[in-house]
């Protein structure tokens, strides 16, 4: 993930191409009293992204060594997201038919493809095997499962098993999946577990693969390193006990986590690729492939969600700023506003920068009818006004593809952008901005990723065509 310096402009060409971004989207009447809240994807800032992680891990992996790596497809579960990253030569990480679905929507292929789920059903197992879709097995009871379909009918997907390395969690303690009882993967250091783990594999010549994923929000690049260290020590001891090279890859997950305190980026790809290099040099001679599963590292910071505020009031003293951004869109923060704070921008009528000067304590509270549904709690910002905008920086992985459908709000528009000359559009449906320059909208074009929910869809997904179903039943 490119920092400063690195990627189109850095941390600096980030701030910009927000900017710019912002201002065309109140020009172009994507954003406006009667469409309060969209969210906007920074496109060349995602390619950026991509290309930093290739060259991360090319410069550290022997010549010739296969590595694919994959989006994990949770963090932004959107088909034209997904087919950028294809299009930067990323495959899909899934965890659900659903996620498979957008993957094959995005056009990306069954061997670019990895299935991960703590709770897969013999129909996924079925279809992924089908497809030839590689599959990482949760626990000792799937790889049962596994066995029967594998005697069915062979296949060509790559098989492997999770495991757990037990190295302990991070500052986010739902995040933490390598703790001691966490509910992902096989835990290596229980009791017999570990020789199980390699009886397994030698009475399963498919089993080709391990993985593990230590990393997440919260977890220290040091804790992620050692759960990858975990797993290649273990494949070393499985393959000397099978007196061959089974296990070939090692899918090392993803989770790098995020700054979300200001517009530099750390740690970087390229950290935790040195950071492998050093604790881990087997990893990287040849001897392995590789799968990575990055996710919000990928997108997280070329993502904003812009609303309106509609509503400014005083309770107590203080300013509160009432907008069309909440729990809706960001659960996560206002129900742990400790481990997922945000930052916010404010931006006027016309989509510019509030001046930085006089800053004033206020909430910024979101739609949703209960008194937590707050994103700031007196934070130093510019007043703000009606008619004015905020902006929820970083918010590019989760905020967008986990909507959360409190007093049945709808999904805003999600819409990709590229400024002056950047190259792609990130979708289809390009608008094309005014001309640049002080008075313009800086040449931004917008390309629509997802269309907003109309309230027809809401009462849809409500049950609406079946409104006599209960009181049919007598």
């Amino acid at each position: 993930m490119p920092g400063a310096g690195e990627g189109p402009g850095g941390a600096a060409g980030l701030v910009a191409r927000r900017d710019l971004a912002v201002r065309a989207a109140v020009a172009q009447g994507l954003i406006g009293p009667d469409r309060p809240v969209i969210g906007l994807l920074d496109v060349a800032g995602i390619r950026a992204a991509a290309r930093a992680l290739h060259a991360a891990f090319d410069r550290v992996t022997a010549p010739g060594t296969p590595v694919l790596h994959t989006f994990a497809v949770k963090a932004a579960a959107l088909v034209p997201v997904v087919r950028l990253f294809a299009e930067e030569a990323l495959g899909c990480e899934v965890a659900s038919p659903g996620e498979l679905a957008v993957a094959r929507a995005a056009g990306v292929g069954p061997e670019h493809t990895v299935l991960d789920s703590p709770a897969k059903t013999p129909a996924e197992l079925r279809e992924a095997l089908a497809l030839g879709i590689a599959v990482n097995a949760d626990n000792l009871g799937e790889l049962a499962r596994l066995d029967a379909l594998v005697a069915a009918g062979g296949t060509a997907s790559p098989l492997g098993l999770r495991v757990n390395p037990q190295v302990g969690g991070g500052t986010i303690e739902a995040l933490s999946t390598a703790t001691a009882t966490s509910k992902f993967g096989v835990a290596l250091r229980d009791a017999g577990a570990r020789d199980r783990v390699v009886r397994a594999f030698l009475d399963r010549p498919w089993l080709t693969r391990l993985h593990t994923h230590t990393g997440s929000q919260g977890v220290p690049l040091e804790l992620m390193v050692q759960g990858v260290r975990a797993a290649y020590e273990l494949a070393e001891e499985i393959n000397r006990a099978a007196g061959r090279r089974q296990v070939d890859t090692l899918d090392i997950g993803g989770g790098l986590p995020v700054n979300f305190a200001s517009d530099a980026t750390g740690p970087t790809f390229a950290d935790y690729a040195d950071a492998l290099r050093s604790a881990v040099p087997g990893l990287f001679d040849g001897r392995y492939g590789l799968v990575t599963e990055f996710g919000r590292s990928l997108i997280a910071k070329y993502g904003t969600v812009l609303a309106r505020v509609e509503y400014a009031k005083e309770a107590g003293g203080r300013p509160i700023a009432v907008t069309h951004a909440g729990a809706q869109l960001a659960v996560r923060t206002v129900y742990a506003p400790g481990s997922w704070p945000l930052r916010v921008a404010a931006y006027g009528p016309d989509g510019r920068p509030k001046p930085e000067s006089p800053l004033v304590e206020q909430d910024v509270a979101g739609p949703c009818c209960f008194a937590g549904d707050l994103l700031a709690v007196a934070r130093p910002l510019p007043p703000l006004a009606p008619g004015d905008l905020t902006a929820l920086l970083d918010t590019g992985a989760y905020y967008f593809s986990h909507h959360f459908a409190y007093n049945s709000l709808p999904r805003p528009g999600v819409y990709g952008f590229v400024t002056g000359g950047a190259g792609g559009d990130g979708g289809n449906g390009t608008q094309s901005g005014g001309g640049g320059g002080a008075g313009g909208d800086g040449g931004v074009r917008f390309a629509t990723v997802r269309s907003p929910q109309t309230v027809a869809e809401i009462v849809a997904e409500s049950g609406g065509a079946h409104p006599d179903a209960l009181s049919g039943l007598g």
